[in-house]
């Protein structure tokens, strides 16, 4: 990609795609770099999405048609999602007209290439660190710019979803994700490895790829010390935190009050937001950038103690008589798991409802979705199993939410509806919790629960 796209000379580009978390913040950053900017998604095209829809056009971005009509000789480039087939009618015009045509990791790669890139990789806790260090640099008058497919609450606007920022400094911080391989393409000045498990990818597939972002990474590589699967890749000379583990930036004297998390560090006393161990590592890793970068542990405790977190990331909606309804974006094992340990230290009972975020997904994670729910289920909670979120396309449908749910204690109702039903019939929980990615309308459904166990 010429340096052109990363300047302020203006370009016409078209995301193709454009309702995905990844490349609605892509979008959103060439908008606000002043760049032309419009888009497609079948989301739209299918009457969904509309809040983003309005977030993008606020921002000055023309939504089209997934048709091909948007694309015309005018265009510089065409940015499509990795979910978009390569025989839409809009690649294939782009085609015809001689339009550069990048995917969005391929893009991604090029645009952070071009600034003093901080990636945070990991299978999980990616977005929240991220958010977390994009989050603190802005308070501390770094003035950084950031992309992510996690929505930072602070971030939120009537143009943007939270995902991105565009600042004045060279200074990027980005979600490294290693979900489509594109990580092996960045070449960053400090990485993040947080963690290392089953997710997209094998964990053998997934280790190479992290590896190869060691060897990219030309400042500082940090990684967690608790994970031994990090450890095996060889991290020689990183800066290293943890909570049980001998390392560099270690957390003590871990406590939670309600949902809030507090903990020291060297002396230092940090409160954030959110509530879970995973979180704690989440805000260890941030830290440690900071550290790299030169700021002190004051500094960094005043800056992340008004992180209001991510959408979607233990989203708590309030139902009265003490109950609450959680959305969350947990949607691996290692994920869930965090999950289910944090809302086991706050309620007596839960009733989970999971909604598996593809076909290949369910498939590749069926036997580890299950071992972690038998083994993290108690006597009083209760798990539903919604069918698996799709958005169209030539993915293999060869397996179901039912295959899942009659490996563990579950139940897979047909639909939202049947779900509501069956829960109305079945005794109340203190805590419900519903989690899944990729799909925006889960937040929906969990304010639905909230009304509908609300006195």
């Amino acid at each position: 990609m010429p340096a052109s796209y990363a300047s302020n000379i203006r370009q016409n580009i078209f995301f193709s795609g454009i309702a995905g978390s990844g490349v609605s913040a892509l979008a959103l950053f060439m908008a606000l770099r002043g760049h032309n900017v419009s888009g497609s998604d079948r989301q739209f095209d299918m009457g969904s999405g509309t809040l983003l829809k309005d977030r993008l056009i606020k921002a000055g971005i023309s939504p089209v048609p997934q048709d091909g009509s948007g694309i015309t000789p005018e265009l510089d480039l065409m940015v499509m999602s990795t979910a978009v087939e390569k025989d839409r009618p809009e690649v294939l015009r782009a085609r015809e007209f001689g339009i550069s045509v990048m995917t969005r990791p391929e893009f991604l790669a090029s645009l952070t290439n071009d600034y003093s890139t901080i990636a945070i990789a990991g299978t999980s806790g990616k977005s929240s660190a991220s958010g977390m260090l994009a989050y603190a640099l802005r308070e501390l008058g770094a003035d950084p710019n950031y992309i992510s497919g996690g929505r930072v609450i602070n971030f939120r606007s009537p143009e943007n979803p939270g995902n991105v920022l565009s600042g004045g400094s060279r200074l990027m911080v980005i979600e490294a994700d290693e979900s489509d391989g594109s990580i092996v393409n960045y070449t960053p000045v400090h990485s993040v490895i947080a963690n290392l498990s089953l997710d997209h990818n094998p964990v053998d597939e997934t280790a190479v790829m992290f590896r190869r972002l060691m060897g990219n990474t030309s400042g500082r590589l940090i990684v967690n010390a608790d994970d031994p699967s990090v450890m095996d890749l060889g991290p020689e000379g990183a800066l290293t935190y943890s909570i049980d583990s001998p390392s560099d930036m270690r957390a003590v004297s871990i406590s939670m009050e309600g949902l809030r998390t507090r903990f020291r560090l060297d002396g230092q006393e940090f409160e954030i937001g959110q509530p879970g161990i995973h979180n704690v590592y989440n805000a260890l890793a941030a830290i440690s950038v900071l550290s790299s970068l030169g700021y002190g542990l004051q500094e960094a405790a005043s800056a992340l103690a008004g992180f209001s977190g991510i959408e979607r990331r233990f989203d708590v909606h309030m139902a009265g008589e003490g109950r609450m309804v959680v959305d969350d974006y947990a949607h691996n094992p290692h994920k869930i798991a965090a999950l289910m340990d944090t809302i086991a230290a706050l309620s007596e009972s839960a009733c989970y409802i999971f909604q598996p975020h593809g076909f290949g997904p369910l498939k590749l994670m069926l036997n580890e979705y299950a071992e972690v729910f038998n083994s993290r289920l108690r006597e009083n909670d209760r798990l539903f199993i919604l069918p698996v979120y799709y958005t169209g396309g030539t993915v293999k449908q060869d397996i179901g939410s039912g295959d899942l749910a009659r490996l563990c204690r579950a139940s897979a109702p047909e639909d939202r509806a049947a779900l509501i039903s069956e829960m109305e019939n079945t005794p109340a929980s203190d805590c419900y919790v519903v989690l899944g990615a990729r799909d925006d309308s889960l937040g929906d459904l969990a304010e639905e629960i909230a009304r509908k166990i609300s006195p």
